[in-house]
């Protein structure tokens, strides 16, 4: 990791090799790693003897002869005496260049503790933008355990389609989006795969499609007139393509981004609900019947989507292993260093994710 720090004193021209040098430090800033001024430091305390300081720093002693010889070409300056290959003192430059390092690195560790006390502080507040699905059927689980955790963190859920939430994310008003696919509205976002999950048919309990005595075909639904959600504005929706590629014409009569008013038009005869698994709540079999749409429309992904710039404390980082429990401690640690959805894919790779259905049968083993 690379830092930018200004080189605070002035020495003089007797100190420069030569003008070449103080011309291009004039012309553009230096870059210095903390690395160089942390070997730079460990020569000094190991009486200048560089092998020393590479096996206290469990490095080669090749390695931090480069760094000490990059370190002083990015300066402009001699830091030490040279007798031979060996370091016989430190130059009146190197005197204040050492100094200033040690409040340097001193600050670091500041720094770093800072940045703990702020990763474990548990106040603060919690943005979160969702699908009316996610914030009705899956996340009050999720929040009532979250708020016994954390019950000083404030949360705020705001709800809307894809690409309402794609605003919210561009506004920077929130610090979590949980959706299901739409990825190219979400570049900006680093996405977490959370789960799967499949399609529910529902239909009134004295509805024809309940007396088949086999599983439901495209064919059978594209018979009726359907009640599903509101189609993405970008791109062909996966269930209508999914008739398309039979070759059929779905007769969607109604959308609504809310599964509950799917299911109020539902009763009222206006046409065959198909919502999201998760959206089957045991209540609505007093008057409705789910009949199962796996293998009918392409499997569902949800994921937890998370700016590349934000700095993820540990409640957020709990928030999404609740969320996402499949997730490890170790994947959890490492998501706080990522900054690439490369990197995100690759550490989920091979995870299982759950299938997650509704009444009775909330979560199963990935398929």
């Amino acid at each position: 990791m690379c830092y930018m720090w200004p080189f605070f004193g002035h020495f003089g021209e007797t100190d420069a090799p030569e003008r070449g040098h103080n011309k291009r430090r004039n012309d553009a800033a230096f870059r210095m790693k903390l690395q160089q001024l942390k070997y730079l430091l460990a020569i000094v305390d190991n009486g200048l003897n560089i092998t020393a300081a590479a096996e206290r720093l469990y490095t080669s002693q090749p390695g931090v002869s480069k760094q000490l010889k990059l370190l002083e070409e990015e300066l402009g300056l001699q830091l030490f005496v040279r007798k031979g290959k060996s370091l016989g003192g430190i130059t009146a430059a190197g005197e204040q260049v050492i100094e200033r390092a040690r409040l340097i690195m001193a600050e670091v560790e500041n720094i770093r503790s800072l940045a703990s006390d702020y990763y474990h502080e548990e106040e603060g507040t919690l943005s979160i933008a969702t699908t009316h699905t996610q914030a009705r059927y899956v996340l009050p689980d999720v929040i009532r355990e979250f708020r016994e955790r954390y019950p000083h963190v404030n949360l705020n859920l705001h709800q809307g389609t894809s690409e309402q939430i794609a605003d919210m994310v561009r506004a920077n008003d929130i610090d979590f989006a949980i959706a299901t696919g739409s990825h190219e509205l979400f570049s900006g976002l680093l996405l977490v795969p959370s789960y799967h999950w499949d399609r529910k048919i529902l239909v009134p309990k004295d509805h024809e499609l309940t007396t088949l005595d086999r599983k439901i075909t495209l064919e059978d639904l594209a018979e009726y007139p359907l009640v599903t959600y509101v189609f993405s504005f970008g791109g062909q929706s996966s269930l209508k393509r999914a008739f398309a590629d039979r070759g059929l014409e779905p007769d969607v009569v109604f959308t609504a981004r809310d599964a509950d008013v799917i299911k109020t038009y539902v009763r009222m005869g206006l046409g065959v609900g198909i919502v999201a698994s998760m959206a089957e709540d045991c209540s609505d079999n007093k008057d409705l019947t789910a009949l199962g749409a796996e293998g009918l429309f392409p499997r569902s992904t949800t994921w937890i989507g998370f700016r590349k710039d934000v700095v993820l404390r540990r409640y957020m980082l709990d928030f999404v292993q609740l969320f996402a429990p499949h997730i490890t401690a170790d994947q959890l640690e490492r998501t706080r260093h990522v900054r690439s959805q490369n990197e995100i894919d690759s550490l989920f790779k091979d995870a299982s994710l759950p299938v997650r259905g509704g009444c009775n049968d909330d979560i199963t083993a990935a398929a």
